[in-house]
């Protein structure tokens, strides 16, 4: 594989200082991809199918908007330091390449600062809950999302480790209501990481060329020519483990047709990445969050009618 050995040269010089406080803010908010909100909805989703699962379709709604709000917060602070551990490395790569640390608009130093205000403000978020659980499992949160953008350097699906990063909020909503994480839990987190997976690889596959070439390490690399069927895998086991779990807590017709949507928005995606072109690979990424919200929208939709709304 033909690697970039180093990866700082004919990076672009640093950006003058002098920039307005209108423009550093904008800077900011790209840097938190507030202007891409997917990352944001594929962390929602498992949050609210957690949140309802846990309440018999009843949450919380101080419970809600705090894990609303965290959640923003957190994917804010994940992209951040990903864009930090990849700043040598997103130069290198069309889509990534004006990123404000890659184009050294914004220094190393304030990124930091910023990823730990936005963890800082996360912390603080949950204190009012006083649930010592749901503290306990926001540091391992902090530890999966902090450390996903380092494990592209040596493990050959980080999409995995994403998927557990993505999908903390799962028992966090869990502990948050009953005080104990069940082990529907657990594999309603598994069902995440299938699900990162899948649409992270679809992601991947855009970047694959540009990837080989600086030697990061994704799954679309590591699958191979295999890229297309591992996908429509792991769709699979998603959809199988939310529909056990939604069984498991006696969920009916409304949950099962969610998931037959589900199903058919998968089954899409197959037209749009058998070819592994570009463009339609990006489309199906960012066409996960209908498969999301369709399992929410049968979650919901089923407590309130199928089990009678009380």
């Amino acid at each position: 594989m033909n690697t970039i050995s180093n990866p700082t040269s004919g990076l672009p010089p640093p950006a003058p200082a002098s920039l307005t406080l209108r423009e550093r803010l904008g800077l900011y908010a790209k840097l938190m991809r507030l202007d891409k909100p997917i990352g944001i909805l594929l962390l929602l989703w498992p949050t609210y199918w957690a949140l309802w699962l846990s309440s018999s379709g009843h949450p919380d709604w101080t419970v809600f908007l705090i894990f609303t709000l965290g959640t923003v917060l957190m994917r804010s602070a994940g992209c951040v330091i990903n864009d930090f551990a990849d700043r040598d490395f997103d130069p290198h790569v069309a889509r990534t390449k004006l990123r404000p640390l890659a184009a050294r608009k914004l220094s190393t130093r304030e990124a930091l600062i910023l990823f730990a205000v936005l963890v800082v403000l996360a912390f603080i978020l949950i204190l009012p809950l006083k649930n010592l659980l749901v503290i306990e499992l926001s540091f391992g949160a902090l530890f999966f999302a902090a450390s996903y953008p380092f494990t592209k350097r040596f493990f050959g699906i980080p999409q995995s480790y994403l998927g557990i990063a993505y999908g903390f909020g799962i028992p966090m909503a869990f502990a948050a209501h009953l005080d104990s994480v069940p082990a529907a839990a657990w594999w309603l987190l598994l069902a995440n990481v299938f699900w990162s997976v899948a649409y992270d690889t679809e992601y991947a596959m855009v970047d694959r060329p540009d990837d080989l070439k600086i030697g990061i390490k994704t799954s679309a690399i590591t699958f191979g020519r295999f890229d297309v069927a591992a996908v429509m895998l792991c769709y699979a086991l998603t959809l199988s483990l939310v529909t056990w779990v939604g069984h498991g807590f006696g969920l009916g017709a409304f949950f099962y047709v969610g998931i037959a949507v589900s199903a058919g928005i998968a089954l899409y995606h197959w037209t749009l990445i058998r070819n592994r072109e570009g463009g339609p690979c990006f489309k199906a990424f960012l066409h996960n969050n209908w498969i999301g919200a369709a399992i929410f929208a049968g979650i919901v939709l089923d407590y309130l009618f199928a089990n009678g709304g009380s």
